[in-house]
């Protein structure tokens, strides 16, 4: 029995023997009348996709090859994969916590690398990328022990045993609202409780739409966060290429945290990235706003989209092509339109006005937003300010745009949109500095938010 959250979950191992128990293999027999079938276990078999697993293989040969390789469905139906091989030890085991992988999707001792280091399957479509959509539903991953040194690919290959292990984002008491409330379009998860909980408002930049697993998972670890819509959602006012809420949309879903009855007034943070950094920081700058303190990943100080009035309504998002770049295979990069120096003066956000602690988290591979250099531009403006104390800077090479919660893969570009044209876009990051990034921004930010909204 798995406990999570209080719940006793039971423990599935699925075991399968060979069909020829007298086979053998490089001179080494598999199984025998002495030994049990060969066995794969993964604990916790339910968890948070934040809490790590341990995978461990049972009753092997010794000095053996082994694959071990992790399959999903994402919430599209597309095939995701990873594996690893391994040499089993003397006494005929393989652990993924301590052994070090000599071939497949990652390469040494990675406890997690079957995690993050999942891939579209050969034959997916093109410019997958992986993000939950279902947030009540877990990911449900089949971990298998292969015969061999091989490719999931590879068919046919010789399953020895196999394990299923249930990511989730929603913590078992989680509660999950839809809020269309005076116009506000967005998705509120408490923890489980009667609260009063400090909260979050979270942003998410120009892909719209309505993203709820972060909010979902900072819900799962004490927070109520409320994931917020602000273009390209059926429920706002249209077109969807452009931002057609202002000022006043953004007060008033912070103002709907503030006055929830489980909810501390004063002590709610405001988390953004990439675009949605911008509205952070635009949103805290209002003297009617105070935030306890702000997270910013990957974002400009200021509006990449030309604004359309004072309250931050935009035009189209294709009217600014001018900064955009394209690579070899004609994917576009939007780095360079979020340069301070290409940022319009007017929208750009007065930081030394603010009166938070404020952490900046850079993805020094990122290939759509100009990070360092806004980075550069809000420490060096605070520190004129006289205000250096409040801000902290996360730096992370070879990580990309996209840092998410830990343990689940990069994307290094991805399908952008389909109309007007068919366009992907760059992301940037490489998979294991990028993995390592989420990991230690992960923990961070909770230490961030711990000292600032529960002290």
């Amino acid at each position: 029995m798995i406990a999570l959250g209080g719940k006793m979950i039971p423990c599935y191992t699925v075991q399968r023997n060979l069909a020829c128990i007298q086979r053998t293999v490089g001179g080494v027999r598999w199984t025998s009348s002495c030994r049990p079938a060969p066995l794969l276990t993964a604990s916790p078999v339910r968890a948070l996709i934040d809490d790590k697993i341990s995978i461990r293989g049972h009753f092997l040969p010794p000095r053996c090859p082994v694959t071990v390789c992790a399959q999903m469905q994402s919430d599209d139906g597309d095939l995701w994969e990873a594996f690893a091989h391994f040499n089993t030890n003397l006494d005929g085991t393989v652990n993924l916590t301590r052994d070090p992988s000599v071939g497949g999707s990652y390469l040494g001792c990675e406890p997690m690398g079957l995690l993050w280091g999942l891939q579209p399957a050969p034959g997916a479509r093109e410019g997958l990328r992986l993000r939950k959509k279902k947030v009540q539903t877990p990911y449900v991953m089949l971990i298998s022990l292969l015969k061999g040194h091989v490719s999931p690919s590879e068919r046919p290959s010789t399953e020895l045993a196999a394990v299923n292990a249930e990511r989730w984002y929603m913590a078992p008491g989680v509660r999950r609202i839809e809020i269309r409330q005076n116009g506000v379009v967005g998705t509120l998860f408490l923890p489980p409780g009667p609260g009063p909980f400090p909260a979050m408002l979270d942003l998410w930049g120009m892909g719209g739409g309505l993203v709820e697993y972060r909010s979902a998972l900072f819900a799962s670890r004490g927070y109520a966060s409320f994931s917020l819509a602000y273009i390209g959602h059926k429920d706002l006012p249209g077109p969807q290429n452009r931002i057609n809420v202002g000022d006043p949309y953004f007060k008033s879903a912070f103002q709907l945290l503030q006055d929830h009855p489980q909810v501390y007034p004063d002590r709610i943070g405001i988390i953004g990235l990439s675009f949605g950094v911008y509205l952070t920081l635009r949103l805290a700058n209002h003297s009617d706003i105070k935030p306890s303190c702000l997270i910013c990943i990957n974002g400009p100080a200021g509006s990449t989209i030309k604004l359309a009035d004072a309250d931050g309504r935009t035009e189209q998002m294709e009217n600014d092509e001018k900064y955009w770049t394209y690579d070899d295979q004609g994917n576009v990069s939007f780095r360079a339109v979020s340069l301070p120096a290409n940022l319009s003066p007017e929208s750009k956000v007065k930081v030394e006005h603010l009166t938070c602690p404020l952490m900046y988290i850079v993805g020094e591979d990122d290939l759509s937003a100009s990070s360092i250099e806004n980075a550069s531009l809000i420490e060096e403006t605070l520190s004129a300010a006289g205000k250096s104390q409040l801000f902290t800077r996360l730096s992370y090479p070879g990580a990309g745009h996209l840092i998410e919660p830990p343990y689940t893969p990069n994307s290094r570009a991805s399908l952008w949109s389909v109309k007007p044209q068919k366009l992907f876009t760059q992301w940037g990051g490489h998979l294991a500095p990028h993995a390592a990034a989420q990991e230690d921004s992960w923990k961070k930010i909770l230490e961030f938010l711990e000292t600032n909204l529960r002290h």
